[in-house]
């Protein structure tokens, strides 16, 4: 069976971390969140996948290559506007190739596990199967309708409670579905939509159904979700430790991953789950606390404290720092005593919208570089390219390129 995986998009509300990636490149657990998607494919012996590209793609394509490190066959098929997910499908025609082939279609920036397609394949039937997901708020998600298994309506992002089933966008199709989607209408919102091309199957009489997953399926809609999703991907690794260096002192517990070449200085206290990365050096005297994760080629001074953040690879933390909530861009440096305030239910503005957050420090881009004595306010974010003197106050959003002095 053959699988496409939907990688076009940019992942707007995801800035300013898409500036420089698409959203399905964002890591999770040191791995980015397409890795997971294809790791899962795999895992079910879903090994021929066709990647659909756009924004980006080449930072896709130097990553996964072929596919074969990662135990698959991928195929790169250019989406040159983003004009929907129906015209994203289509585009793969061909790649398809015979006419009685039944294929997956996956999003690549949802965060699933291998039991997640399993509960696909298992439960398909009919014309075309739809993966659901019950969840109690189902607010800002398509929604689904059914009778039993059949799919009677797809509703996108209903304003009133229709239904805990949420479309999580993972689909078993036909061949005979790209006749369908020719004949898609444009949505209001200027694109061609597959859940517009499943409806007319709807009404068209065919047998659409569906089937429901109770593993892992997460959304991170806005960057800050990238922090709601890491602890539960790294609650699914073990302890391994082995392949770094860790030195005489260091306390270590619950579930922690040391990457090769990494080494863990005297005193330092680390408390799982956390995952470090290859070619790191930590402490002395570091505490990192649970739900971190910290990259490749990343250097953390001397009596500094992370929790519940991402850091990125490559990059520099100063002494004496205190970062919380946070997700810290690739080769981005910071300068010693660097603190980010965090704070519970904060509104934060994403592309003219205010959003709500349970708990968040700060999002900075790639390749900033931060002065000493920087203080962060809770849900500032800074774009990619920033320079910050010591001794400031951040208190507003920066744009790319900023320099504040």
């Amino acid at each position: 069976m053959k699988a496409i995986v939907l990688a076009a998009g940019e992942g707007r509300r995801c800035r300013p971390l898409t500036y420089t990636r698409s959203k399905v490149m964002l890591p999770v657990a040191n791995k980015p969140i397409l890795e997971h998607v294809i790791n899962a494919l795999a895992k079910n012996d879903v090994k021929d996948i066709i990647l659909i590209v756009g924004y980006q793609k080449e930072r896709i394509m130097d990553h996964f290559e072929d596919g074969i490190g990662f135990g698959v066959k991928i195929e790169y098929i250019e989406q040159k506007a983003q004009i929907g997910t129906a015209h994203a499908i289509l585009q793969a025609r061909k790649a398809i190739g015979a006419s009685d082939q039944e294929f997956l279609v996956v999003n690549g920036d949802n965060i699933i596990e291998p039991q997640t397609i399993n509960d696909l394949i298992k439960g398909a039937s009919g014309d075309a199967t739809i993966l659901a997901c019950k969840k109690e708020n189902a607010t800002g998600y398509g929604v689904i309708v059914a009778e039993g298994k059949k799919v009677r309506k797809i509703i996108e992002k209903p304003r009133s409670l229709v239904s805990n089933l949420i479309n999580t966008g993972i689909y078993l199709f036909k061949y005979p579905v790209f006749e369908i989607i020719e004949r898609t209408p444009l949505s209001m919102s200027g694109e061609y939509a597959i859940t517009d091309t499943i409806q007319l199957m709807i009404d068209g009489g065919m047998d659409i159904t569906m089937t429901n997953t109770y593993s892992d399926w997460l959304d991170p809609a806005f960057s800050w979700d990238l922090l709601i999703a890491n602890p539960i991907v790294l609650g699914e690794f073990e302890t391994d430790i082995k392949k770094g260096i860790v030195e005489e002192g260091v306390v270590i517990r619950g579930s922690v991953s040391i990457g090769m070449n990494t080494t863990i200085r005297s005193g330092c206290y680390i408390v799982g789950p956390v995952m470090i990365g290859d070619n790191c050096d930590i402490g002395p005297n570091t505490v990192i606390l649970p739900s971190t994760s910290i990259g490749n080629n990343v250097s953390i001074a001397s009596f500094t404290s992370i929790q519940n953040s991402i850091i990125m690879n490559d990059g520099r933390i100063g002494t004496h720092s205190m970062i919380s909530s946070s997700i810290i861009g690739s080769n981005t440096s910071t300068g010693s005593h660097f603190i980010t305030e965090e704070k519970e239910k904060i509104n934060v503005e994403v592309e003219g919208s205010l959003y709500s957050t349970d708990l968040l420090g700060t999002v900075i881009g790639d390749d900033t570089d931060i002065g000493c004595n920087v203080l962060v306010k809770a849900g500032m974010m800074i774009s990619p390219n920033c320079r910050i003197n010591s001794g400031k106050v951040i208190s507003e959003e920066l744009p790319v390129n900023s320099i504040v002095i």
